[in-house]
């Protein structure tokens, strides 16, 4: 089983027919005062734990989902539900909304975000606490803190591996809180920007970051990721085209997917990396994070063509 923790939330998605960096002045930073006007908007479902959760249905991959929601849930989880998604470990807090996202994104895939974590305030463990089976693998992604720090220590001491990926949270946790999430994780994941963040709140450099964990996953969007291993050479993962790029809201989760999958199936982290950047080709050409499509055989024609023979999957 993959133990999934982090946000369910619904994410209005929207497009700004411009780059960002046309309308910011870097001398005006500290008066930060723009308006992007929007061209198109949508309301997803969406939230880091609902996507990973729905890429790993496509993939066959059962998994649970451990946050809390609002009163506005019922309809979306239905939806999980009917994936094959477990909620078991899903906490209802009946007097707020479920968690939001505003996301906007410009013309080179630079995203801002705002977002609402409402009945994510409430943590969900230890009243939904996972029932762990040797072989399992877990995900923490940016949720509740408290979640994040108290679930890290639980898969540590029962043995579970575990990939730390604090993501949007990593504002609102301390170095601290930080160091003690990914102290004994497989794997630490962000994007450039992300690790960079992590790296200047800790005050760890990539060296004492992979003291701390097996392996760092830096990933850099449309040119791929990088796997880093103490004493290891990084080895670089491209991206995998797609026939269309329609958004790229939520391929990093696809990612995390495949990432996941592999691990789960036994694959070498580089193979497993490589069913990520397959699976989040898929997510791109469709606007939303929930919306992509995929049977075994074109993910395996999409791998094949990118990589070469596909390693065959539990």
């Amino acid at each position: 089983m993959i133990h999934l923790s982090g946000s369910l939330a619904f994410d209005r998605i929207m497009t700004f027919p411009g780059h960002f960096e046309d309308h910011i002045l870097p001398e005006k930073l500290h008066f930060l005062n723009v308006c992007f006007p929007i061209d198109h908007v949508e309301e997803k479902r969406g939230g880091t734990a609902g996507n990973i959760a729905y890429t790993l249905s496509l993939l066959s991959e059962p998994s649970v989902i451990y946050t809390s929601v609002g009163k506005d849930f019922a309809e979306y989880g239905r939806e999980l539900t009917a994936l094959g998604i477990s909620l078991d470990g899903v906490n209802t807090v009946a007097s707020d909304f479920t968690a939001c996202a505003y996301i906007t994104s410009d013309h080179a895939g630079n995203q801002i975000t705002g977002f609402s974590p409402a009945a994510m305030k409430v943590p969900a463990f230890p009243a939904k606490t996972p029932a762990v089976r040797e072989g399992d693998w877990a995900l923490i992604g940016p949720g509740n803190v408290d979640d994040m720090v108290n679930l890290a220590a639980f898969y540590r001491e029962n043995g579970v591996k575990y990939i730390f990926d604090p993501g949007q949270q990593i504002t609102s946790m301390t170095g601290e809180q930080l160091v003690s999430g990914f102290t004994g994780a497989a794997v630490l994941i962000g994007n450039d920007y992300e690790i960079e963040l992590i790296g200047k709140m800790t005050g760890l450099d990539h060296d004492a970051l992979l003291e701390r964990v097996e392996y760092l996953i830096v990933t850099f969007g449309s040119k791929g990721s990088t796997i880093m291993h103490k004493g290891v050479k990084p080895y670089e993962v491209p991206a995998v085209k797609p026939d269309v790029v329609s958004d790229p809201t939520g391929a990093g989760d696809s990612y995390r997917s495949g990432l996941l999958k592999g691990l789960h199936s036994g694959m070498r982290i580089p193979f497993a990396a490589r069913l990520g950047a397959v699976a989040s080709s898929f997510c791109v050409e469709q606007y939303g994070t929930q919306l992509h499509r995929f049977n075994a055989d074109s993910f395996r024609a999409r791998y094949e063509a990118a990589f070469g023979p596909m390693p065959v999957l539990k």
